[in-house]
């Protein structure tokens, strides 16, 4: 089980009461709330592995060199003497985000990230290969094009709550997009996607998008069909396709999830007991944890 780690605590802060505070009147909701989202996935789904995948870098530069509007509303103005590109997150959770890194170390739970890189990209490469069946746990639809039903890969979508969370296969996939998931980066590519800043191509939707990649496959036989005056491509998409092209040269490097880093070999084997009993205690007792803390000892160790 892969979990998209930010996805899930901005639903958290954003659902769960503010109200929730530790002795010292700290917010805990994000931090409450991941914890019982990770229980009870885990004693719904039972992984036999569990990894909490980090944003090291939310908006990696590379990406914005391809396409310079990448995610750029969501970057708080610089200040005078500040760093650029800091994430807009609303101080509440911001302080959160320390707790949250410590409780899921006192947990022994993997937390695996990658310079440079987005928790998508982890994500990813821990899918690919992994040599067993594989739930990843979202409420980004960028991940879909990781649904693979022979690799018996495929999303726990939270988009409507955890406790409403749809299982994405690629008949899911087709159903909602008339594409399959493997051409789901392709769709995303063409139609765009305000969400991350993602131009797209002026004037095709999920629909014109998915038409073109039914008729031709990939973007780049849609390209390919746009620039060869022999091809079935109609005059509209035809000029559209060809006016995008220099968007469409960069954009597919940013919109694939990298399946190829070197993460090392870190130990995802769920942990059935708290690594550090005391740190659990110590962490419930100074930020109130309470009943999430007891939740999650007993989810973890399948006792629920």
């Amino acid at each position: 089980m892969l979990l998209d780690t930010a996805s899930l605590y901005f639903r958290a802060f954003f659902g769960v009461p503010d109200s929730m505070k530790a002795p010292d009147g700290t917010p805990v909701n994000a931090v409450r709330g991941l914890m019982d989202f990770i229980s009870r996935l885990v004693g719904e789904y039972d992984p036999t592995h569990l990894v909490c995948c980090w944003d090291d870098d939310w908006r990696p530069q590379w990406r914005v060199d391809l396409i310079p509007s990448y995610k750029s509303h969501r970057v708080v103005a610089a200040r005078p003497g500040s760093t650029p590109d800091v994430e807009e997150v609303p101080d509440p959770l911001e302080t959160q985000i320390p707790i949250i890194l410590s409780v899921l170390e006192a947990y022994g739970i993997a937390v695996v990230g990658h310079p440079e890189m987005e928790a998508d990209d982890v994500i990813g490469t821990l899918a690919t290969g992994a040599g067993m069946p594989v739930d990843i746990v979202t409420g980004d639809r960028d991940l879909f094009q990781l649904v693979d039903d022979e690799a018996e890969v495929r999303v726990l979508y939270v988009a409507r709550g955890v406790s409403k969370h749809e299982r994405v296969d690629n008949a899911w996939v087709r159903n909602k997009y008339g594409v399959d998931a493997r051409q789901y980066a392709d769709l995303a590519t063409l139609r765009g996607d305000a969400s991350d800043g993602l131009p797209g191509v002026a004037g095709v939707g999920d629909k014109t998008a998915a038409t073109l990649l039914n008729r031709f496959g990939t973007i780049d036989a849609v390209v390919a069909a746009a620039s060869d005056p022999d091809s079935d491509m109609g005059p509209g998409p035809r000029g559209k396709i060809k006016e995008a092209l220099d968007y469409l040269d960069v954009a597919p490097e940013v919109v694939a999830v990298r399946r190829d880093l070197d993460l090392g070999s870190p130990d995802t084997t769920r942990p059935r007991t708290p690594a550090d009993h005391d740190a659990v205690m110590a962490l419930d007792e100074k930020w109130d944890l309470g009943s999430s803390a007891v939740r999650l000892v007993q989810a973890l160790s399948g006792s629920h």
